[in-house]
């Protein structure tokens, strides 16, 4: 269900009809997404039955939760026409900084994960920082931070890794555990979309986010606090960052330095896959459920079709750029009606 933007007083009326074009759109391309992932589904189901037996959709759900977790976070903050390429090394650094602190103790799962979650929300403070308060360019902010954690967290490694026997079975349970035969992780996965979607449909400060996104100047006259509401995405996108590195360590067991590494370019992919403007102020968190979906559904079926990896990367970039060209051509043409309409 696409959230719908309820647009500040001061905002044009053109900029209102923009919106409401394009919210038509990309709540098409979500329909699309859903109809090619069914139809990918099927035809590898076809291909091999076992597709789709009950081991096989518990390793796709199980595949896509840390993916679907994290677009929740890179949705907001690419709603608000920022982006960022910090949340695979965030990743990283919380499972091991987890895993490191588990190791050996009888930790509790909750205190992993408020760990995990406080490192995360660190990382994206920072980030958040000098994109809103310091106006540095998101691009160029977030791409630091992704070398300076990977530094920081390969100099604390020394080449070692956690083993799965040193983490406590509490924390295990979390990652390998069931209700009704659906795995915990993708049921925290839907929890936390869910409630990302209601809050940005349904609360001032979420649906300010599109206002941002839309039209920065407008929001501004709107007397939206931009640098506050960018700020507060950032850390959002931390925290579900560093609580994903803790499902990561739950699930997996055995963490390394890198882990996660260059998930950052599969998460920004999904996120515009799914019809979150790259541009912002357009999208939602379920259209970019969709696309984590679609991506991770791709890796899965080339593998029982036997096909080279390779062109998982491939078709990802086939389509991120399809999808960032439908945005430009979608801009331009709406802008272009617009402009034919006030003229008349």
């Amino acid at each position: 269900m696409t959230a719908t933007l309820e647009t500040p007083p001061a905002a044009p009326e053109t900029d209102r009809s923009a919106r409401s074009l394009m919210d038509l759109v990309f709540r098409a391309r979500e329909l699309s997404i859903g109809g090619a992932l069914v139809a990918l589904i099927l035809a590898t189901w076809a291909a091999n039955p076992s597709f789709l037996d009950d081991q096989g959709i518990k390793d796709l759900l199980l595949n896509s939760s840390i993916l679907v977790l994290l677009v929740a976070g890179q949705s907001v903050v690419v709603i608000t026409r920022n982006i960022d390429l910090s949340v695979g090394s965030v990743v990283g650094l919380s499972a091991f900084a987890c895993g490191t602190f588990v190791s050996g103790t009888d930790h509790s799962a909750l205190t992993v994960v408020l760990l995990g979650i406080g490192l995360g929300v660190l990382c994206g403070l920072v980030s958040g920082l000098l994109v809103s308060f310091g106006r540095v360019p998101a691009l160029v902010v977030t791409l630091g931070m992704l070398y300076v954690i990977q530094g920081i967290d390969h100099a604390w490694a020394h080449g070692e890794q956690i083993n799965a026997a040193d983490v406590p079975d509490g924390v295990l349970a979390l990652g390998s555990g069931s209700v009704l035969g659906i795995p915990y992780l993708p049921l925290i996965s839907a929890a936390v979309l869910a409630g990302t979607a209601y809050y940005l449909r349904s609360y001032r400060s979420g649906r300010e986010l599109y206002a941002i996104g839309s039209s920065p100047e407008a929001a501004r006259l709107a007397g939206i606090p931009i640098r506050r509401r960018v700020l507060a995405a950032y850390a959002f996108s931390g925290a579900i960052a560093g609580f994903a590195g803790t499902l990561w360590l739950a699930r997996f067991g055995t963490v390394v330095a890198d882990a996660a590494n260059g998930w950052e370019l599969n998460v920004v992919s999904a996120v515009v896959v799914g019809g979150v403007a790259i541009t912002g102020g357009v999208g939602t968190v379920w259209g970019a459920a969709l696309g984590a979906l679609l991506l991770t559904t791709i890796g899965s079926a080339l593998v029982v079709l036997k096909v080279d990896s390779f062109w998982q990367q491939a078709i990802t970039g086939v389509l991120l750029l399809a999808a960032i060209t439908t945005d430009r051509i979608v801009n331009l043409r709406t802008t272009s009606a617009l402009r034919k309409r006030s003229r008349r």
